[in-house]
């Protein structure tokens, strides 16, 4: 089972190697991972995507609270929260298909970024089915390249993840 866990930190180098090598130390991988500034600059946010059942989430978020720099950990309930991706295609093209993959771009909102001679770069948000079921027809077509960002994710409603 995919845990997402929101995760409030000190804004200063090498938290996040900090963070991440707790993962690997402990033989997690992390799944996803993003990070950003919140509205008070002196602390960041990560949203992190690990794999593993309770027993194993719990053991990583008591590490995490064991780290200085790690202000707050929470995992967010997926029923409870909204989760979003950004994720650059850059695909082949020629005079015969390209009619077709702006269909599909249309299909799933997604957009047109830049416009080449032999390829496009094609940007879509969304969630991680969204994203692979693009991703999939895409395909079809021929990926030259691909970027993702990474989950971010926020509890729907008044609960927040917010410093004591």
């Amino acid at each position: 089972m995919k845990h997402t866990l929101a995760i409030l930190v000190e804004n200063k180098p090498g938290v996040l190697t900090r963070v991440a090598g707790l993962f690997s130390r402990r033989g997690y991988n992390i799944e996803s991972l993003a990070v950003g500034v919140t509205d008070n600059p002196e602390i960041s946010r990560m949203t992190i995507v690990v794999k593993g059942n309770d027993h194993v989430l719990e053991q990583v978020s008591k590490q995490l609270n064991k780290l200085i720099d790690v202000i707050r950990v929470s995992d967010l309930e997926p029923d409870e929260t909204i989760e979003r991706e950004l994720a650059f295609f850059k695909v082949k093209v020629d005079k015969g298909n390209r009619s077709e993959i702006m269909q599909i771009v249309d299909v799933f909102r997604a957009q047109i970024v830049d416009v080449g001679v032999k390829s496009l770069i094609v940007a879509v948000t969304g969630t991680d089915d969204k994203i692979e079921a693009i991703e999939q027809l895409l395909r079809n077509f021929g990926i030259i390249e691909e970027a993702r960002t990474g989950k971010i994710a926020m509890n729907r409603g008044a609960k927040i993840v917010k410093q004591d």
